[in-house]
């Protein structure tokens, strides 16, 4: 960043701390209102069925990484070393430490004085406003900058796996060292169905770029989300998945019908906001279903393939970059005040809680439950 650039920031920031401390648009009850740290943490991936958004600010995110952390850590010893877990239990062993732990940081985010929510907008303005620097942020370094949040979160989360799974600590995972959890040898196919395909060696291979047996940090973590990969094979693998999870009949292939009502929905309903399916009719949606099948079905045979479903796999698994796009939508349609379509630091700090939304009330001891940048 330029020198010029850096004395416009610093001049704003000078000229909008006198603002702040004379503006009549502060939030009501400021001190009532709470940033809480979400607990979303779960270890089965089978509950993961929505899109959990990363914090705004890196900070907060951090915090809730390290709690996360302590979680994982816990549940890892209980589903994989029971053993140690009963060995070294002891009535309210280690709970009442934890729930301190997160209480400290929830006032930590709270104080004022410690973290000034005005004064950390005023420091991650310039680190949004790159693309190009002018004063505002618009909607595409939005979705970038939540994209590169999301990005860190994710990247974290492979890394914690792979520590796991890498048996040897040689960097790479062969499918011999991965080892499922503890709920898949606990169950039968049939017991999950479907939602088994993602840890079967097919995947493991496809997310194998290079095709050497195992699996490096990127690989793996394509493993872990293949919605995000570039990798053609692990894309093509997800339209396998994508047939056999719709084939009702089990002849190998997606009949309209099938499709209708397995797979229509997610694809007219990718990038719409307020989705209204529910109130249609079946019959005033067939038409541009079957419309769409036509469209989708290349070789004229009334049937999908995982070939002819590529078209249209990325609507069907939605990537980090899609849901970056929705908190940008969202924030500016919260923060956004003179509908310009991007925002000055003035409207961001005007509206300090559509960055630190995951849980907050205006009312002493009441907490209006709400999910962040929905």
């Amino acid at each position: 960043m330029g020198k010029t650039s850096i004395i416009i920031y610093i001049t704003i920031a000078q000229l909008f701390l006198l603002l702040v401390t004379h503006t009549p648009n502060k939030p009501s009850n400021p001190r009532n209102r709470r940033i809480k740290i979400r607990n979303n943490f779960t270890f089965d991936p089978r509950d993961h069925h929505h899109h959990e958004p990363v914090p705004f600010d890196p900070l907060v995110a951090d915090i809730e990484r390290k709690r996360e952390d302590k979680e994982w850590e816990k549940k890892y010893l209980e589903n994989s070393h029971p053993e140690l877990v009963h060995d070294s239990a002891a009535p309210g062993h280690e709970s009442q430490p934890e729930r301190e732990d997160f209480m400290d940081a929830e006032d930590y985010l709270n104080d004022e004085e410690k973290f000034n929510v005005t004064n950390r907008l005023l420091v991650l303005f310039p680190k949004i406003d790159v693309e190009p620097v002018d004063g505002y942020v618009s909607e595409h370094e939005l979705t970038e900058w939540s994209l590169k949040q999301s990005e860190k979160e994710v990247m974290h989360r492979t890394k914690r796996e792979m520590d796991v799974h890498d048996k040897n600590h040689d960097g790479f995972i062969s499918f011999a060292e991965y080892e499922p959890p503890r709920w898949v040898h606990d169950s039968d196919e049939s017991s999950f169905g479907n939602d088994m395909g993602w840890w079967k060696e097919e995947h493991f291979n496809a997310s194998d770029a290079d095709g050497d047996g195992l699996l490096n940090i990127t690989e793996f973590n394509d493993f872990q989300h293949p919605s995000d990969s570039k990798n053609p094979k692990l894309l093509q693998w997800l339209c396998k998945e994508e047939v056999r999870e719709r084939d009702s009949d089990k002849d190998g292939k997606v009949n309209f019908q099938e499709f209708f009502h397995g797979l229509f929905d997610l694809v007219r309903n990718y990038g719409e906001e307020g989705h209204n399916s529910s109130y249609l009719s079946e019959d005033s949606v067939e038409a541009p279903a079957k419309k769409l099948f036509d469209e989708l079905d290349k070789d004229g045979d009334g049937f999908l393939s995982d070939v002819e479903l590529l078209h249209i796999i990325g609507k069907l698994h939605p990537s980090e970059r899609y849901y970056a796009k929705q908190q940008a939508d969202y924030i500016l349609s919260q923060a956004d005040s003179d509908k310009d379509g991007r925002l000055s630091l003035t409207e961001m700090i005007e509206n300090p809680y559509v960055f630190y939304s995951a849980i907050f009330s205006d009312e002493d001891n009441e907490y209006d439950i709400r999910d962040e940048f929905r």
